[in-house]
């Protein structure tokens, strides 16, 4: 089917069995007075400094900024995959400086999904078993496995299409994918570089309204970067980089 076709990419309304909707809200990840700086011709480029940013458990935070000022860096920071020059960065209440690297892998792999804006799923796979993949490196049995991916790929109503290879998919169903695989493992955190990215407008609709209703319903702590000012406007609040800091802005 096209991406346009409501019926395959319609929003779902209800969390798969066993999620936790947040009550209280704690936070799942923060960032203290950060900095990241990186070596450059003419000395060094601060690209972070003093950055500062908590996101709670079910709460649905827009990083809106021009390219070049930090996006990636900062996700790739609070994602554990690049180590901070200063500051810290908490997951779940959890202090990763101080943590050696296969410690900060195991704490990334057990509580922080990514979505991109490629899907960047294994071709070669099924959409079942690149939802299954993941869990099974993370130390779950291949039945948990696949019992938990067609449970999420179910919530996602892509469950229809499990059996399909990533080539027969479309767009909003490749992200739909994507996304079943970020959150299969329960992370209590979601980073998402603009996931609606290279979807029409329709399909990232349907794709960001799946999103949000998964984000609310099990209490992910989501931090989300686009350009898409329509969906900002739709999230809790919107941040930005400005000379390394993270600010607040209003969007209407």
């Amino acid at each position: 089917m096209s991406d346009g076709q409501i019926a395959e990419e319609a929003p779902v309304d209800a969390a798969p069995a066993g999620s936790l909707k947040a009550e209280a809200r704690k936070t799942a990840l923060a960032l203290e007075d950060v900095a990241r700086v990186y070596p450059a011709g003419r000395g060094p480029l601060e690209v972070l400094r003093h950055a500062s940013l908590s996101v709670a458990e079910g709460e649905m935070v827009a990083l809106v900024a021009p390219s070049g000022a930090g996006k990636s860096t900062l996700l790739h920071v609070a994602g554990l995959l690049e180590k901070p020059d200063g500051g810290e960065v908490l997951v779940d209440g959890r202090a990763a400086s101080k943590l050696g690297d296969e410690q900060r892998t195991a704490l990334r792999r057990r509580h922080i999904g990514f979505v991109y804006q490629f899907h960047h799923l294994l071709p070669e796979f099924s959409a079942l078993e690149n939802v299954v993949l993941p869990q099974m490196i993370a130390g779950l049995s291949r039945s948990e496995a696949t019992r938990r991916a067609r449970e999420v790929l179910t919530y996602l109503r892509i469950e229809t299409r499990a059996t399909h290879r990533p080539a027969e998919l479309s767009g909003g169903e490749q992200q739909r994918v994507a996304i079943a695989r970020a959150v299969a493992n329960a992370p209590k955190v979601l980073l998402a570089d603009e996931p609606t990215g290279n979807l029409d407008p329709t399909t990232a609709s349907h794709v960001f309204d799946a999103l949000k209703v998964l984000v609310r319903e099990s209490g992910l702590a989501a931090l989300i970067a686009t350009h898409n000012y329509a969906l900002a406007a739709e999230m809790d609040r919107t941040v930005t980089i400005e000379d390394g800091a993270i600010m607040p802005v209003i969007v209407e």
